[in-house]
C-alpha cells in the first residue's frame, strides 16, 4: 500500500476486507487506522465556525474512526452512504423509522427479526403507521398486497429462524414500479455472499454484531443506502442522536479485515453439519438454502454466491420439553446463548406459533450456529448428545 489505489479498478472480496477503510500513508505508516476517542471538534478559526469549514462538527457526526467503517462497508454494499448504530436491532429501527411516516403502509416479512416486528406492533403503531405481515414465498406476487399508502416493504432472506428464501429482486421490480422502498436484512450473507443494493434493495441492513464483528464482544449495526434513499437515512440517523464508541468500531474494523476467511470456514462447517444431521433418524427436516432438498434451493443458487454458519432443524414428533432440556444439556461445544456470528458453536430451541402465518412445523425446531472449531468434534458432540431425546 505504498501508492494510492484507483477507486476504479474493482477488487476482490477479501482484498476489499483488508485494504478498505485504511490508508497506512496517512496513518504516520500504521497498519491500522488510529481510534479517535472525543466529543468537542475545535475549528481553527471564527471565519470557519461560521461557515463550517471544518470536516468534522461534532464527535456524534463524524470521526476518522467512523469514516474508517463506514468506507469500507460503503465499498463492501455499492452504497451512497452507510450510518453505524449501537446495536443490530438499532439497524433495523433506524432503516424502518427513515422510510415510513405515520399514515403510511408497511410491508414487513413475517419471518423477520422477531423484535425487528415487535417495534413494528408497538412503536411503529404507536406512530400511525399499519404493518401487514406477508409470506415469505410470496415474490412478485407482493404487488396484491400493496397499497396507495405503501411506502416500504422489509425483507430478510434466509428468514429469521426459518431460513425461507425470498425472491428478493422480483420484490423490487413490484415494489419500485409502484414508488416503494425496499430494505432487508442481510445480516446472515453479508455482502460477501448476497449484495441487497445490487439487487436493487434501497437499504440494507446488517448487525455488526455477527459477521463483521465475529468474536462475540462487540455490538454495532450497519445501515447503507443507495442514492435514492441515502438523505432520509441519514437525516433520520441524525436526528436520533445515534453514535457507536470508538472503541467498538475499532474491534469492528479488526474484524472485518478477517471476515472472509472466518465466513469461508463458518459456511463449510455449517454444511458439514446440516448435511449429518440429515442422516440421523432423529430428524424431520434441515432448513439451510445450501442444500438441495431445500424449498429455497433454487433461488439461494441464482442469487447467493455463499452461505453462512446458520441453519435449523426440525425434529420429529413426539419429543417433549423435557427431552429437548435433555439433549442441551448433553452438549459440551454448543453454548447456548441469542446471538451468532462469532467463533463459537451455539445451538438454541425457537418456536414460530407467535407468527401471522400458521406454522409449517410440527416438530420441535432448533438452531445451530457452526462456529470455527473442528467439525469432526462437533459433529461427535451431537452424536453423543442425541440419545438423550430418548431418555
Amino acid at each position: 500500500m505504498s501508492a494510492s489505489r484507483d477507486p476504479r479498478t474493482p477488487l476482490g472480496p477479501n482484498t476489499a476486507l483488508v485494504a478498505t477503510g485504511r490508508d497506512p500513508l496517512q496513518q504516520h505508516g500504521f497498519v491500522n487506522p488510529p481510534t479517535y476517542r472525543g466529543s468537542t471538534v475545535l475549528y481553527p478559526n471564527a471565519e470557519d465556525l461560521f461557515a463550517h469549514r471544518n470536516k468534522y462538527s461534532y464527535g456524534r457526526r463524524g470521526s476518522p474512526t467512523i469514516d474508517a467503517l463506514t468506507g469500507a462497508i460503503n465499498e463492501l454494499e455499492g452504497a451512497a452512504g452507510t450510518v453505524l448504530t449501537p446495536s443490530g436491532l438499532s439497524a433495523v429501527t433506524t432503516a424502518m423509522l427513515s422510510a415510513v411516516r405515520a399514515g403510511d403502509h408497511f410491508l414487513v416479512v413475517d419471518s423477520a427479526y422477531n423484535p425487528g416486528r415487535h417495534f413494528c406492533d408497538t412503536t411503529l403503531k404507536d406512530f400511525g403507521v399499519e404493518t401487514t405481515y406477508y409470506d415469505p414465498l410470496v415474490g412478485a406476487g407482493i404487488a396484491d398486497l400493496i397499497r396507495p399508502n405503501t411506502k416500504a416493504i422489509l425483507t430478510e432472506s434466509p428468514g429469521s429462524l426459518t431460513f425461507d428464501v425470498q425472491d428478493v429482486p422480483a420484490i423490487v421490480e413490484v415494489a419500485h414500479r409502484a414508488g416503494v422502498l425496499v430494505l432487508m436484512d442481510n445480516t446472515w450473507a453479508t455482502p460477501l455472499f448476497f449484495k441487497p443494493l445490487e439487487h436493487g434493495v434501497d437499504i440494507s441492513i446488517q448487525a455488526g454484531t455477527k459477521y463483521i464483528s465475529g468474536h462475540s464482544d462487540i455490538m454495532i449495526g450497519t445501515v447503507s443506502a443507495n442514492r435514492d434513499a441515502w438523505a432520509r437515512l441519514h437525516n433520520t440517523h441524525g436526528n436520533l442522536g445515534l453514535t457507536v464508541g470508538p472503541d467498538d468500531i475499532s474491534l469492528a474494523l479488526r474484524g472485518l479485515r478477517t471476515m472472509g476467511i472466518r465466513l469461508a470456514r463458518h459456511q463449510e462447517t455449517g454444511f458439514a453439519l446440516a448435511r449429518w444431521l440429515q442422516s440421523r433418524p432423529e430428524v424431520a427436516q434441515v432448513m439451510h438454502p445450501g442444500l438441495e432438498t431445500d424449498p429455497g434451493h433454487a433461488i439461494w443458487k441464482r442469487d447467493f454466491s455463499g452461505a453462512s454458519g446458520l441453519f435449523g432443524f426440525e425434529l420429529r414428533e413426539g419429543y417433549s420439553q423435557a427431552d429437548i432440556e435433555r439433549f442441551l444439556n448433553s452438549l459440551t461445544l454448543y453454548g447456548m446463548g441469542y446471538s451468532w456470528g462469532g467463533f463459537e458453536s451455539l445451538i438454541i430451541p425457537f418456536d414460530t406459533r407467535g407468527r401471522s402465518l400458521p406454522s409449517r412445523f410440527k416438530g420441535r425446531t432448533l438452531r445451530i450456529h457452526a462456529g470455527l472449531e473442528d467439525v469432526e468434534d462437533l459433529i461427535a458432540d451431537l452424536d453423543r448428545a442425541f440419545p438423550a431425546l430418548r431418555g
